[in-house]
C-alpha cells in the first residue's frame, strides 16, 4: 500500500506542476536572480520517500525550464524550499463486485520562493492542494506498479507548476 501512496503523491505532484491558468508572465523574474537551490522538502507526513519524490521532480523542472540553474544554496540567488503538510491515498470508485478500480491521491503542500540576493519572499503559498486519481490494474503487482507511475506523474507536474510560479508569476 505503500507503493500506491507513493504513486497517488507523484500524481498529485505532476497535476500540480501542470495546472495553470493559461497565461504568462515570462520577463518577471527579476534580472538578477540566475541560479536557484531547491533544499529538500520537509516532509511533516507519515510517508516516506514523499520529500525525495517531489524534491527532485522541483528540481528536473527548472533544469528543463533553463530559466534559473539549480546550484546549492550557498551559490544561489534565490531559494524554493517547502514542506509536504497532507499526504491521503483515497478509494475512488468500484466495479460492480466491489473491487477497488481507482484511487485519489491529495498532497498538501506549504511552498515559499526567496530572493536571497535582496533578502525578499518573491511568493508563498501555504495550503497548495494537488489531486490526481489513477486506476488499479487487476493484479497486485500491476496496482503496484502503476500506482508508482501516478505517483511520479503527479511529482513532475507539481515540479512544473512550481517552476513556473517561481520564474514567471510572482
Amino acid at each position: 500500500f505503500r507503493v500506491v501512496r507513493a504513486l497517488l503523491s507523484a500524481a498529485l505532484l505532476l497535476a500540480a506542476a501542470e495546472g495553470g491558468c493559461g497565461y504568462s508572465f515570462r520577463g518577471n523574474l527579476p534580472d538578477h536572480l540566475k541560479t536557484v537551490s531547491v533544499p529538500v522538502f520537509r516532509n511533516r507526513t507519515t510517508e516516506a520517500g514523499a520529500e525525495s519524490t517531489i524534491t527532485s521532480a522541483v528540481v528536473n523542472a527548472f533544469t528543463s525550464n533553463g530559466r534559473l540553474r539549480v546550484v546549492s544554496l550557498d551559490q544561489a540567488d534565490s531559494v524554493l524550499d517547502g514542506e509536504i503538510t497532507g499526504y491521503s491515498v483515497q478509494s475512488l470508485t468500484y466495479d460492480s463486485k466491489l473491487n477497488l478500480r481507482s484511487y485519489r491521491l491529495t498532497v498538501t503542500m506549504n511552498v515559499r520562493f526567496r530572493d536571497l540576493r535582496r533578502a525578499e519572499v518573491l511568493w508563498q503559498q501555504d495550503g497548495l492542494v494537488e489531486e490526481v486519481a489513477f486506476d488499479v490494474a487487476g493484479q497486485v503487482s500491476d496496482t503496484i506498479s502503476r500506482e508508482e507511475g501516478a505517483v511520479k506523474q503527479a511529482a513532475l507536474e507539481i515540479g512544473r507548476k512550481l517552476v513556473g510560479h517561481a520564474v514567471d508569476r510572482f
